[in-house]
């Protein structure tokens, strides 16, 4: 077995169970893409036995820190056994489900989405790439499908050296359109398409919040209501529930902003996938703009239009911490235009999905928006990931949703 020597004090966070093995904390020892190797403090004691990666600068990511466990197929297979078996400890309202959460179920680089009757999967470290035959058996034994799907191309297989691999890996959908699914989320439906999507298909981690914003679209009744970064509508469809489900539909108003057209023509499809008419049948006005999201905000800043809800979900602005600078600028922008058109007494539900972004750190920005804009408001609730999306006791790096509902202090 090769070893990797860490340099003196470069053990601590592995004796705290960080899965995570720098390159700038090796002193000598390598492998092959994806082989374990034996990791050992400088004085030769034994830390963990991890999956080595040489293009990446986390060099190795472990698998296990207890020195008589055998890394091979049964071990792997009963990682995925554990991670499959452990969403069965939340009440998940959806067959879309994350059944893998990378480190979080032990298994580092590695996003095991389902859809149905369908697993999507995602091999990004050289670790769970090395093994993935391995890996594709186990997860169809453990949820007792013939279905996966691979959507190996983010952005985090380049930096591991390696290239984006798409395609059915394990069986095949059916002959007309197979990779288009309609999951249950909830009381509503939503489409997807594992090939083309964002992530693996869909944002399964926005689940709790969308169902939040509908519960908040009840009681209070929302009738303008503005989406931005709307990707394929499922905040709007959210919204619409909660009001049907409060008989105050009529004369609701709903925008709906993403700079994809695609997505948006998915999002309109879903008015209609749940039972709205978005020609204004049941008395809503639904819009959908094919636009940037900040030359939006400035428009209706100068046409005085306002709204009482907004929901700001945008994309990753800051990868890691060494983006956090510039993406902050872009967090307070957004924030600081939407705080402008929201109504006193209104509703801001404001994301960010940036690892490189603190909870303590967006809580900042999104203050700092609000002084700039000259508009003051109340934290209601935090908001995060779904509970299948889990963050550990010892990868706080887990934590990459954060979300705030701030309702704006009346006049």
């Amino acid at each position: 077995m090769k070893t990797l020597r860490l340099k003196p004090g470069k053990e601590r966070s592995l004796q705290r169970r960080h899965p995570w093995v720098f390159e700038s904390a090796i002193a000598r020892g390598g492998a092959d893409s994806g082989e374990t190797v034996r990791v050992e403090s400088h004085d030769g004691a034994f830390l963990a036995w991890a999956a080595f990666s040489p293009a990446s600068k986390i060099r190795a990511r472990a698998w296990s820190f207890t020195e008589t466990q055998r890394i091979d197929a049964a071990f792997l297979a009963s990682l995925c056994a554990r991670a499959v078996a452990a969403r069965g400890l939340f009440d998940l309202q959806s067959d879309g489900v994350r059944l893998v959460h990378g480190e979080a179920d032990g298994l580092p680089g590695l996003i095991v989405d389902r859809y149905g009757d369908t697993l999507v999967a995602q091999f990004l470290s050289a670790g769970v790439e090395r093994w993935k035959g391995v890996l594709a058996d186990a997860l169809l034994k453990a949820t007792g499908l013939s279905k996966l799907y691979e959507r190996s191309d983010a952005s985090g297989r380049e930096r591991e050296g390696l290239k984006p691999v798409t395609g059915w890996l394990r069986g095949e959908g059916p002959t007309e359109r197979p990779t288009e699914i309609v999951i249950r989320e909830h009381g509503w439906k939503l489409s997807l398409d594992i090939a083309t999507g964002h992530k693996t298909g869909f944002y399964l981690d926005q689940r709790d919040s969308r169902q939040r914003f509908a519960e908040l679209a009840q009681h209070r009744r929302f009738r303008r209501v503005l989406n931005c970064f709307c990707y394929t509508g499922g905040f709007t469809v959210a919204a619409l529930a909660g009001l049907k489900a409060a008989g105050a539909l009529e004369g609701a108003q709903l925008v709906s902003v993403d700079s994809s057209l695609p997505a948006l023509e998915r999002a309109r499809g879903h008015l209609a996938l749940n039972g709205f008419d978005a020609a204004g049948g049941q008395g809503i006005e639904a819009e959908f703009l094919d636009a940037n999201v900040n030359t939006v905000l400035r428009e209706f800043i100068d046409q005085g239009r306002t709204f009482d809800a907004i929901v700001l979900d945008p994309p990753k602005f800051a990868p890691t911490v060494a983006h956090a600078e510039r993406a902050s600028r872009a967090y307070k922008d957004i924030n600081r235009l939407a705080l402008k058109i929201l109504e006193p007494g209104g509703v801001l539900l404001t994301f960010s999905c940036s690892g490189g972004i603190s909870a303590d750190l967006f809580h900042k920005i999104v203050a700092s928006a609000g002084l700039d804009a000259g508009v003051d408001g109340y934290i209601a609730e935090r908001l995060g990931a779904a509970p299948d999306h889990p963050m550990t006791i010892e990868f706080p790096e887990g934590e990459y949703l954060k979300g705030l509902v701030v309702v704006r202090k009346p006049a």
